[in-house]
């Protein structure tokens, strides 16, 4: 039931782009500027321009756009409840009656404000052609927002699908930290099934994006159970500085990186190993660093890490952030470094997207 309604719902948001933004409003009277500079070169050529014509043709073309935009912008609460053609049908007859109003104003105003006799015939032209281009402007938005909420909704799925295949290996041995624990110390045990219940339930509600602050947070509850595991062999350094309200992350992104960095570099060693965390920000970015140290040659790790952590991860900042996030790894002989880096206009744009998706 629920699948079918929001497909229902789907299908009729794919209606007009919203044509209250500001950069809508940009593009329609550039649009209208250079349908008018056309308009006066066809009637008259460069022989003949008149750039007195041209202003007047501009006043014109400009109060139908706007016209008509306004209106739609209004409306389009409305339209998005109807069917696409509903709404594209509406729409049109829109643009046709603020073409004829502001035709027959024009000529109004023309006249001197007190002018009686209207031009029905221009008045006509006008309507036609105002219903050939808009027709061809109509269908060409509808297609533009149709492939717009397409690919939104392919990267919603991708997301998803990169969601999926991290939780249930961030379950899967976070159990298995827990499991070595029954045997030593089973009070410890017990509170690690509690705080990773906890974290469980914050982390199956959390949307797609959170707050840099929540996601430290929940990796924090994850090493904490690592470290009850590994006792003193884990060194943990957390150098965490006050970061904006608009630094956001991919749920659970950086967890399967603190898990490769226990799996591989801490715990394949006796003697154990390091790791580091660092998260900053600037007035432009966020950054952030996982670091550890590698074990001494002939020592691997002891269980597999998660193979496609480093590879989902990069996935899932192109799709949340695209070109504004980079993921950097530096290898040395003795570390492992990870660094990640996202802009952070793109995190205010991806939750603006996250918002209205």
């Amino acid at each position: 039931m629920t699948d079918r309604t929001a497909s229902v719902n789907n299908s009729r948001s794919d209606g007009l782009p919203n044509l209250c933004s500001v950069y809508a409003l940009l593009l329609l009277v550039i649009v209208a500027e250079l349908l008018a500079l056309l308009l006066v070169l066809a009637d008259g050529g460069l022989a003949g321009f008149s750039w007195s014509q041209l202003g007047l043709v501009s006043f014109l073309l400009q109060w139908i756009v706007l016209g008509s935009a306004a209106v739609l912008c209004r409306l389009r609460p409305l339209l998005a409840r109807v069917s696409p053609v509903l709404s594209g049908l509406c729409s049109y007859a829109v643009v046709l009656a603020c073409t004829a109003v502001f035709s027959v104003a024009g000529q109004w105003l023309l006249q001197g404000l007190g002018g009686r006799f209207i031009d029905w015939w221009q008045v006509a032209t006008h309507v036609l052609i105002a219903a050939i281009l808009a027709g061809i402007l109509l269908r060409y938005l509808y297609l533009q927002q149709r492939l717009y909420r397409q690919q939104q909704a392919e990267l919603r799925a991708r997301i998803q699908a990169l969601q999926a295949r991290i939780e249930p290996h961030f379950l899967f041995n976070s159990m298995n930290s827990i499991a070595s624990l029954i045997a030593i110390e089973p009070a410890l045990a017990e509170r690690q099934v509690e705080d990773l219940s906890d974290l469980l339930r914050a982390s199956l509600a959390e949307p797609a994006l959170i707050p840099a602050k929540r996601e430290l947070a929940l990796c924090l509850s994850y090493v904490h159970i690592e470290q009850a595991r590994l006792g003193d062999r884990l060194a943990l350094t957390w150098q965490v500085d006050e970061l904006p309200a608009v630094a956001v992350l991919p749920n659970l992104l950086l967890q399967p990186l603190l898990e490769n960095a226990i799996n591989h570099g801490v715990e394949p060693s006796p003697a154990g190993g390091w790791v580091t965390v660092k998260v900053g920000a600037d007035t432009s970015a966020l950054t952030i660093m996982i670091s550890n140290s590698l074990p001494e040659a002939g020592q691997s790790a002891r269980r597999p890490g998660n193979r496609m952590a480093l590879a989902n991860i990069e996935h899932r900042l192109r799709a949340h952030f695209g070109d504004h996030a980079e993921l950097r790894l530096e290898r040395g002989d003795e570390s492992f470094a990870v660094s990640i880096r996202i802009a952070l206009k793109a995190c205010t744009e991806a939750m603006q997207r996250q918002h209205h998706g």
